[in-house]
């Protein structure tokens, strides 16, 4: 029954409903040279438009045994480095990126219809920039990465209340203590596809493609 009611719920659904979402008109031939500008350009408009949440990405990863995973995490910046992002080196997914230095993200906003796919090489930044990191954020956020054991075992909800409520003790005391495992990644783009979505299906992708004499763009079937 529960099978039959998640196809009848999935056929009521719809994607880019009018009433939420504004598919305004790319034209590449008008694109920067270069990924960057185009990509602050666009979580501008998305943040403008009203996007929930439009820092939030999917990074997927690839394990010691060739396994692939994607989870959602945080953007923490986007420069001429790379895009960067943060977790423990000790998480699955810091583990995945120390077998496998390379990854993808991807950005989702429906309000305009828009997702921006990253792919390329993985570095770790210095232990001194990714503790900076980590006090830029909030005393939640040092709470969280001081409680650690990311991606381990949990025996109970009353071990992680226990360990939480501590750490969180430790990060309003000292704001600036450091958690060793925090590590500020940043992925150096090699690909980067922008995808305009099109009221007739005619989707805009456009990908810039790093090369040895700088990037190219290339126009893709959608």
């Amino acid at each position: 029954m529960a099978h039959t009611d998640l196809h009848d719920l999935l056929r009521t659904l719809r994607v880019w409903a009018p009433e939420v979402t504004r598919l305004p008109p790319f034209v590449p031939q008008t694109a920067p040279p270069t990924p960057l500008p185009l990509f602050t350009s666009w979580f501008a408009e998305a943040v403008e438009a009203g996007q929930p949440e439009p820092h939030t990405m999917s990074l997927a990863t690839t394990d010691a045994e060739g396994n692939p995973d994607v989870r959602i995490v945080m953007l923490h910046g986007a420069d001429a480095d790379g895009w960067s992002f943060a977790t423990h080196a000790t998480s699955r997914k810091g583990r995945a990126l120390a077998a496998h230095p390379y990854a993808a993200l991807a950005f989702y906003w429906p309000v305009l219809g828009r997702q921006v796919r990253v792919r390329g090489p993985v570095t770790s930044a210095p232990a001194k920039e990714s503790q900076a990191d980590l006090r830029a954020r909030s005393t939640g956020a040092l709470a969280a990465a001081l409680t650690g054991r990311q991606s381990e075992d949990l025996p109970s909800l009353d071990d992680l209340r226990e360990a939480s409520a501590t750490a969180w003790e430790r990060a309003r005391q000292n704001p600036t203590e450091p958690s060793p495992t925090w590590t500020l990644y940043r992925l150096r783009p090699e690909t980067v596809e922008f995808f305009q979505g099109d009221p007739e299906r005619r989707h805009v992708r456009l990908e810039y493609r790093r090369t040895e004499f700088g990037w190219t763009r290339t126009l893709l079937w959608p």
